[in-house]
């Protein structure tokens, strides 16, 4: 959890900075195929934990 005290003082000139930099290193056009990608990694995620939430509360039931 240590990790995360990174991000804590964070602020909007940093993140400016940042996408500035992504923007320099990856180009415009290659932008939104990042992020698309990364939509769908983030979806397929979801749908995973979703369906062990599922498997969980059907094993729940069942021990009942």
């Amino acid at each position: 959890m240590n990790y995360l005290l990174i991000f804590q003082n964070v602020g909007p000139t940093e993140i400016i900075i940042l996408a500035l930099v992504v923007l320099l290193l990856f180009g415009g056009k290659k932008i939104p195929e990042l992020m698309k990608g990364i939509g769908k990694g983030v979806k397929n995620f979801k749908e995973g934990v979703k369906g062990i939430e599922d498997e969980v509360k059907i094993d729940d039931t069942i021990s009942k």
